[in-house]
C-alpha cells in the first residue's frame, strides 16, 4: 500500500492544490493548519508608486476595499496564483515571477522606482537594490489553527507531507511535537529550501521540489508516493539517491 499523501495548506489553495492532484490521479489528503485574515491598512495614494509587489494572493482576496484606490498601478506577481488573484480583483499584471519574491525583486526593471508591497503581517524578508523605494502595507495576516487527533492519528500511521510556506512548515513541527506525532514516520516534501529548513528536523527524510511552483511539488510527490518506502529506522536522514 502507498504512503499517503497530506498537503498542508490554507483554503481556498488547499482545495486548488486537491484538484491538481487529482488530474494526476495522485490522491492526497489536505489538511488546513492556517486561515487568513484581513487586517486594517490605509491605502496609499497611487500617484506616489510605479508598481505594487505581491508574494500571495491573499493580498487580494483579503485587502478588501482598500484595493480599489490602487487600481492604475500594475502588479507584479510572485506567481500564476497570485497573479490570477489580482486579475479577479481587477489589476493589471505585468510581471508574474517563476522562482520567489526575490527572483520578481532581482529581475526588475531598471525604469522602476517606486515599489508598494502588499503583503501578509508574517513575510519573506528580501534583499532590495538601492535604487528602489519601498513601501509596505499589511492587508492580512495567517492564523494558525491546531492537528486535530484524527489528523495526528493518520500522520502516525506515516506520510508523505506537502509543505508550501516557511511559516506553516513551522507550524507544523510544532504541532506535531504536541500531538507526539512520531517524526520518523513522515517525509517532506517541500517547495523550496527555506520552507524544508523551516520545517526543523528528525523527519524520516526531506526532499524539495526543483521549482518554487505547485506542479512542480506534486511531481515530486507522485515521484515518491509510487516508491515502495521502507520502514524508517528513526529520524536519520533520508537516503541521498532520494534526496531533491
Amino acid at each position: 500500500m502507498n504512503t499517503p499523501v497530506i498537503a498542508i495548506r490554507p483554503q481556498p489553495a488547499l482545495s486548488e492544490t486537491l484538484e491538481q492532484a487529482a488530474a494526476l490521479d495522485l490522491p492526497v489528503t489536505g489538511i488546513a493548519l492556517s486561515k487568513a485574515k484581513p487586517c486594517e491598512w490605509v491605502a496609499p495614494d497611487p500617484a506616489d508608486y510605479d508598481a505594487i509587489l505581491a508574494g500571495s494572493a491573499n493580498a487580494f482576496r483579503h485587502g478588501g476595499k482598500q484595493l480599489d484606490a490602487l487600481k492604475s498601478l500594475p502588479v507584479m506577481a510572485v506567481g500564476e496564483q497570485t497573479a490570477q488573484a489580482a486579475r479577479d480583483a481587477g489589476f493589471t499584471v505585468s510581471h508574474v515571477g517563476t522562482g520567489g519574491l526575490q527572483g520578481v525583486i532581482d529581475g526588475l526593471d531598471d525604469k522602476l522606482r517606486r515599489l508598494l508591497r502588499i503583503s501578509g503581517k508574517d513575510h519573506v524578508a528580501l534583499t532590495w537594490p538601492d535604487r528602489l523605494t519601498v513601501d509596505a502595507r499589511i492587508a492580512y495576516q495567517m492564523d494558525t489553527l491546531p492537528l486535530s487527533y484524527g489528523d495526528a492519528a493518520l500522520l502516525n500511521k506515516g506520510a508523505i507531507v506537502l509543505l508550501f510556506s516557511a511559516s506553516s512548515a513551522a507550524h507544523f513541527w510544532l504541532e506535531c511535537e504536541r500531538m507526539k506525532v512520531s517524526f520518523e514516520h513522515i517525509s517532506i516534501a517541500a517547495l523550496g529550501p527555506r520552507i524544508a529548513a523551516a520545517a526543523g528536523s528528525g523527519w524520516a527524510a526531506v526532499h524539495t521540489a526543483a521549482n518554487p511552483k505547485t506542479a512542480e511539488l506534486l511531481a515530486l510527490a507522485q515521484q515518491l508516493w509510487q516508491l515502495k518506502p521502507s520502514a524508517p529506522s528513526g529520524g536519520g536522514a533520508a537516503d541521498p539517491k532520494k534526496r531533491n
